[in-house]
């Protein structure tokens, strides 16, 4: 047997997200084939305190990909959150000999890894959120199961609102971002959608707009609502309220992170994973992982933070076309 080139660890962090397990997987497999140990952490950076890290092998990574979540399982630490807390981390990951740690997740997850990198731990990561809200990269590990699982859900509601012929306000996650809302309004052809980054607060205006396209024969509408701007139940009782138009609210909530995870996510998870374990063998240091023009790339960490991201502009004004229905002379 070979000498190892060394100690990678691999936790995931923060929210989980379908296509975190092959991540993994391929972050174990891919750090075997080129020479390393590596250690899987469980419960994201409490495991790190707790010295929860145990020897991964080939076999313990089988019949995980298809799974949605982690099966690394995932905490949030308050411990870890204190100053005190980042410096025993780095401290621990140093008595056990880790070279490299590779931590799956989102911006909160990337906020403790950079700042446990300032202690002298070398820390990759792979974007693992159904948000889709991180800055440096085009595409997050879990964006497009989740997507789909709302997308469906959306269809059934659709039906029963049309066979009831009212307005449903449907609430997707996203955190403060509009993602998940923009993909599902086009998607399932809603009627309106409300994103945090271009709602003007003019309920009002959202209101005639229900009050017209019934006018106009449209037996039943879908508000798609980014969570970030919340408050559906309130919102459907004022609509409700000032049109007479019977409204309901549905909150998918969680069930978008569940679910066994699409071709592409366990593509793009497996790529990134592999991706992550190579960098380090090139000698990366602090590096994020991600998509840029459809190719998978690493960037600087500080470099990654720096960078800021919004909402496509023509993806936007392409739904606000396709959902225009009753108004065939208004320009956009």
């Amino acid at each position: 047997m070979s000498e190892s080139k060394g100690k990678i660890a691999v936790l995931t962090s923060g929210g989980d997200a379908p296509g975190m397990n092959a991540a993994i997987r391929a972050v174990v497999r891919t750090g075997i084939a080129r020479g390393y140990e590596v250690y899987g952490v469980r419960r994201g950076y409490n495991g790190i305190l707790n010295k929860e890290l145990s020897l991964m092998t080939f076999h313990d990574v089988s019949e995980k990909l298809q799974h949605g979540g982690t099966f690394l399982f995932t905490a949030r630490s308050a411990e870890f959150g204190e100053e005190a807390g980042k410096q025993k981390a780095a401290g621990i990951c140093k008595e056990l000999g880790i070279e490299a740690l590779i931590v799956i997740g989102g911006d909160g997850s990337f906020t403790g890894a950079k700042n446990l990198s300032k202690y002298g731990v070398n820390v990759i990561g792979i974007p693992g959120t159904i948000d889709l809200d991180i800055a440096y990269t085009e595409y997050t590990i879990g964006f497009d199961t989740a997507v789909n699982t709302a997308m469906e859900a959306i269809d059934r509601l659709r039906e029963t609102s049309n066979s009831h012929e009212r307005c449903s306000v449907v609430e997707v996650m996203g955190r403060s971002a509009g993602y998940i809302a923009l993909w599902c309004g086009i998607a399932n052809g809603a009627e309106q959608i409300i994103l945090p980054e271009k709602f003007d607060n003019n309920y009002d205006k959202l209101i005639e707009q229900i009050r017209n396209n019934r006018k106009s024969g449209m037996t039943h509408q879908i508000i798609i609502n980014a969570e970030g701007i919340g408050h559906s139940y309130g919102l459907a009782k004022r609509i409700e309220e000032a049109t007479g138009i019977e409204t309901r609210a549905t909150i998918l909530g969680h069930l978008q992170r569940g679910g066994s995870p699409t071709a592409r996510d366990r593509v793009c998870a497996s790529v990134m994973g592999a991706y992550a374990v190579d960098t380090i063998v090139k000698g990366g240091r602090n590096r994020l992982i991600g998509y840029k023009n459809g190719h998978v790339y690493d960037i600087d960490i500080e470099e990654a933070f720096s960078i800021q991201k919004s909402i496509d502009d023509y993806e936007y004004e392409v739904a606000q076309i396709l959902d225009a229905r009753c108004d065939d002379s208004k320009e956009y």
